[in-house]
């Protein structure tokens, strides 16, 4: 099997933007975006996933960090989509019903070609440090329309706000890593189109 791995550049006018991906990988992570909080996340994703990621942004952080968190997402997608190749023998479908101590969160991933997100999650507007929670949708949104799969989340339950984000982002990796397993019965693309 060839290497499930991607390197994506994006350069615009507000952000500049590395990711380096390893569907194969082991769970190491270096990333740096200049959002603290996301970073914490994205090397969570990482760490439960077994993805090897890399991630340098740069990003008009004295505007504020919208235009980084999304084009993170952005890129991670891009990333996630390249390196899957030609989607021979995936299992495609992946969910995961993760704890962090009182949040429990769901998330359900479909590697189906196709962008759409269905986000229930009910999180205040609050600050994690330097990171506004109004982001959130954000970067999923960049990230299921360029990774282009469905993706649901649901936060079933929770009271720390930081608990509740954490238990989403380990879903989620959880979910990830068992849609994008290659299963040796699997010979083709995992889809009666012939294509995903």
């Amino acid at each position: 099997m060839s290497e499930r791995a991607a390197v994506i550049s994006r350069k615009t006018k507000e952000t500049a933007i590395e990711v380096r991906l390893n569907l194969d990988g082991s769970g190491k992570s270096k990333v740096d975006s200049g959002v603290p909080f996301l970073d914490h996340m994205l090397n969570l994703l990482s760490k439960h996933s077994l993805y090897d990621l890399e991630i340098e942004a740069k990003g008009d952080l004295e505007v504020d960090d919208h235009h980084t968190v999304e084009d993170v997402g952005i890129c991670l997608g891009q990333a996630f989509r390249e390196s899957l190749g030609a989607k021979s023998g995936l299992r495609r479908f992946g969910s995961a019903i993760v704890p962090m101590d009182e949040a429990l969160a769901m998330v359900a991933v479909d590697i189906s070609g196709r962008g759409h997100l269905v986000y229930d999650v009910d999180i205040p507007p609050e600050m994690l440090g330097t990171f506004d929670t109004n982001l959130l949708i954000e970067f999923f949104y960049a990230f299921v329309n360029h990774a282009a799969i469905t993706l649901h989340i649901t936060l079933m339950v929770g009271r720390n706000t930081h608990h509740k984000v954490e238990a989403i982002f380990k879903a989620l990796a959880k979910a990830l890593d068992a849609a994008t397993t290659i299963d040796p019965r699997v010979q083709e693309v995992p889809s009666s189109k012939g294509q995903i």
